[in-house]
Formats: structure tokens, sequence, C-alpha cells
């Protein structure tokens, strides 16, 4: 049960952001091996494979959730790219941004802003 819930999450985690999610795993595996497999096995083996919601929502959930956080802008640019690869827009990204100025405040949604700027200009970096 243990490996299905890795592969699955492996697997899912790769369709959302493919080689960059596989970074961060990596970059945990001489502090906390253990929280890396939970990583996987957690939010991608369970949640995000659970049914009910595709990935363009669960993305424009989790882009939304991290803004409102105020205090996850690496964690929001991992997943910022992780929108834009399951084919949510950057107005989209931004509208949902902007919406969180509502429920969380201009700070959170001005760093969010910022955030998705980053990632906007890496992406235009390098499709040059």
């Amino acid at each position: 049960m243990q490996q299905d819930r890795y592969a699955t999450g492996l697997a899912r985690l790769r369709e959302i952001d493919g080689e960059a999610g596989e970074r961060v795993v990596a970059s945990l595996a001489d502090i906390a091996p253990d929280f890396a497999r939970y990583l996987i096995e957690f939010p991608f083996g369970d949640i995000y494979s659970r049914p009910g919601l595709d990935l363009r929502s669960r993305e424009i959930a989790v882009v939304a959730a991290l803004t409102a956080l105020g205090n996850a802008v690496p964690q929001l640019k991992v997943h910022i790219r992780g929108a834009l690869n399951v084919g949510v827009s950057r107005d989209e990204i931004v509208e949902t941004i902007m919406q969180m100025a509502v429920y969380a405040g201009f700070p959170a949604a001005l760093n969010g802003l910022f955030a998705a700027r980053e990632v906007f200009g890496e992406d235009a970096a390098a499709a040059s």
C-alpha cells in the first residue's frame, strides 16, 4: 500500500511540476528523507489523486491558499509553475491572486503578484 501511494504521488507530482517537484524532494534527501516521502505520499498520492477536482482546479486552489498564507512564497512559485503546466493561464493566476486581497489583505496579494511576475519572467527568459 505505501509503495502504491508513493508511486501514485510521484506520477501526479511529475504531471504537475515536472522536474521541479522532483528537485524539491531530492533537496530533502540529506536532511529529512522521510519528510520527502511524506510530501509525495500524502499531498500528491492521496489528495491530488482524489476524484472530484481536476488538476487545474486544484492548482488554482493551491495558488489561492498559498497567496492567502502570505508566508510561503517559495512554495507559491512552485505552484504557479505547476498551474501553468496544467493549463491555468497567466490571467487566471493573476485574477486568483488578486481575489485574495479581499480575504487575505493587500500585502498578501501584492506578495503573490510579485511571485507571479518572477515566475512569468523566468518562463519568458527560458523561452528565449
